[in-house]
């Protein structure tokens, strides 16, 4: 059955049993929705919805976890987040399996949809989160063998935690439907850039002075791409939050840099039309970065 968008907060994209429309009892009264079948639909996103955030948990500790090793030089701590990528990758693959059997069952439309191909696209982003967090674990091993006594920079440890922090705003934004949020995090992705950028310097500036150093300054170089990257990733599931929030495409900075300011695009406007009249969100493809 097809349940529509609407005004009730029991769950992402929560629609309306009461309001008339193809699929919702439309034309003919053969599509009609049986409330339980319903209820049981939304009970499936409400549990898609917490393994969303499960999961982001697992990225945001894995992230953590690997700063930790890194900074404390902790080997064993590096082989932790290696061993546990492997159980964020099976909850990527439930997430993904869950969701694509609602599209295929449901056939939902409007914001359900929207929620549905963004879980899809966020478990993807989720993952290769836990894929940066093994890059930094085995950084730190490497840096151990090298037995560096580099220190990194506090802009490094800074990147870490605005970027976890930019990642637990993002799943907030999307699983809340706050497209406000979604832009904050998009935004914060700036001071994120800036700090990699201060960290290369930093870095360059220490191989040059001292050859001896050049190995355990492309670790912590890679170290700060891999932070970047994690950041980056989130401001995709910030802007994912937008979409399902509104409706609306703001990514490659349309928006944030003033393309898109003040009225909406023609593409835009024709998305949200047709949406209108047909209860139909058009998505563009899945997009791989920022």
């Amino acid at each position: 059955m097809t349940p529509r968008d609407g005004a009730s907060g029991a769950g992402p994209g929560v629609g309306n049993p009461g309001v008339g429309g193809a699929g919702v009892g439309g034309a003919g009264g053969a599509g009609g929705v049986v409330p339980g079948g319903y209820r049981h639909f939304h009970e499936q996103l409400g549990v898609l919805k917490q393994r969303l955030l499960a999961m982001s948990e697992q990225a945001e500790a894995l992230v953590e976890l690997a700063v930790e090793s890194l900074l404390e030089r902790d080997g064993e701590k590096a082989q932790l987040v290696i061993a546990a990528d492997r159980e964020l990758d099976a909850t990527e693959l439930e997430v993904e399996g869950m969701a694509i059997r609602l599209l295929a069952l449901q056939q939902p439309m409007a914001r359900d949809l929207r929620f549905l191909v963004g879980a899809i696209k966020i478990s993807s982003d989720l993952e290769r989160v836990g894929d940066h967090a093994v890059n930094i674990a085995q950084s730190t091993r490497r840096l151990l063998d090298l037995s560096s006594h580099l220190t990194p920079a506090p802009e490094l440890e800074d990147m870490a935690r605005r970027a976890r922090r930019m990642l637990a705003d993002a799943l907030d934004a999307f699983t809340r439907g706050d497209g406000a949020l979604g832009r904050e995090v998009c935004r914060a992705d700036d001071q994120v850039d800036a700090l990699y950028n201060s960290v290369s310097r930093i870095l360059l500036t220490h191989m040059m002075a001292d050859a001896r150093t050049i190995t355990p300054s492309l670790e912590l170089l890679l170290v700060s791409r891999n932070l970047e990257r994690v950041a980056d990733l989130a401001t995709n599931i910030g802007e994912d939050a937008v979409y399902l929030a509104e409706g609306k495409q703001i990514r490659h900075g349309a928006e944030l840099h003033g393309a898109g300011r003040g009225t909406p695009s023609a593409a835009t406007a024709s998305a949200a039309s047709a949406e209108r009249g047909e209860g139909r969100s058009p998505r563009s493809a899945a997009s791989g970065g920022t």
